[in-house]
């Protein structure tokens, strides 16, 4: 039977999702494949890494140095949170919290990281193979938020936020051969996604990325079809989702460290039920 794992993201409520991978390696569970969007991407690279707790540190304390996200960034960069330090200066070889890239390359999950192409509005798949020792660059382009940061280029093709063009790729594992499926979203489970913000940052890109613009507009559609249709394979016990009853007002920039905390032990002892599920 094949597994995996699709991690959502959703900027600093990524660390539910961080917790709950967190308590799989505690517990030795492992998935044969892994899809991981935006933060989700962030994540995963952790748990394919085996770096126990390596997140829980990017949430807690990186993520409130200026370096990592600010409006000096923004002004000067035109992003507000700063991929490059996040995935260059703290995460390569030599950096404060090196990614075990080793790890990664010999652990036999696949492993694919979703990113939207700005100039047509579909999702890009990347793969393990795209991952090279201290070249992170897909996960930088999965986590490029219209708007709040630039579109990130790989190979001079421009990426936005994999949450996009397809938000719960559930469908994408089982297309990848997936007999059960685990879910984390990092919101509860019955919470709607409303059109609004996304209407108002595709804004902000439709004169330069009108596909990209089109394809945000309908992010809240399809991550409330996607979560809709995954709801029902549960109940068929193709798929689990793990989803926080309360997100303590965690948000996708919300820097408040208790909270944070209290979401991160939350997704931890809701990873107990991946154990049964598997």
């Amino acid at each position: 039977m094949k597994t995996g794992v699709v991690d959502v993201g959703g900027g600093l409520r990524g660390i539910y999702a961080a917790g709950v991978l967190d308590y799989c390696m505690a517990e030795n569970i492992h998935f044969d494949l892994g899809i991981g969007v935006s933060a989700g991407s962030a994540n995963l690279t952790s748990y394919c890494a085996g770096q126990k707790g390596r997140n829980y540190i990017f949430y807690t304390d990186y993520a409130f140095r200026k370096e990592y996200m600010g409006f000096e960034n923004f002004l000067s960069q035109r992003s507000y949170v700063d991929l490059d330090y996040v995935y260059g200066t703290l995460s390569q070889a030599d950096g404060e919290y090196p990614v075990d890239y080793p790890a990664i390359r010999d652990n036999p999950m696949e492993f694919y990281v979703v990113a939207t192409e700005a100039r047509t509005g579909r999702p890009k798949y990347f793969t393990k193979a795209d991952i090279k020792q201290d070249n992170y660059d897909i996960m930088k382009a999965s986590s490029s938020i219209p708007f709040v940061c630039k579109p990130y280029e790989i190979d001079g093709v421009p990426y936005y936020d994999g949450a996009l063009s397809d938000p719960v790729p559930v469908e994408k594992a089982f297309s990848l051969g997936c007999d059960r499926v685990v879910l984390l979203l990092t919101k509860p489970e019955r919470l709607l996604r409303t059109p609004g913000k996304d209407e108002r940052l595709a804004a902000c890109i439709r004169h330069t990325y009108p596909a990209a613009a089109r394809s945000l507009c309908l992010r809240a559609q399809r991550y409330n079809e996607s979560v809709a249709l995954a709801r029902l394979q549960a109940r068929q016990g193709k798929v689990l989702i793990v989803a926080p009853e309360d997100t303590f007002g965690v948000d996708t920039l919300t820097r408040d460290k208790d909270a944070l905390d209290r979401l991160y032990h939350a997704g931890y002892a809701d990873g107990e039920k991946i154990k049964k599920f598997l």
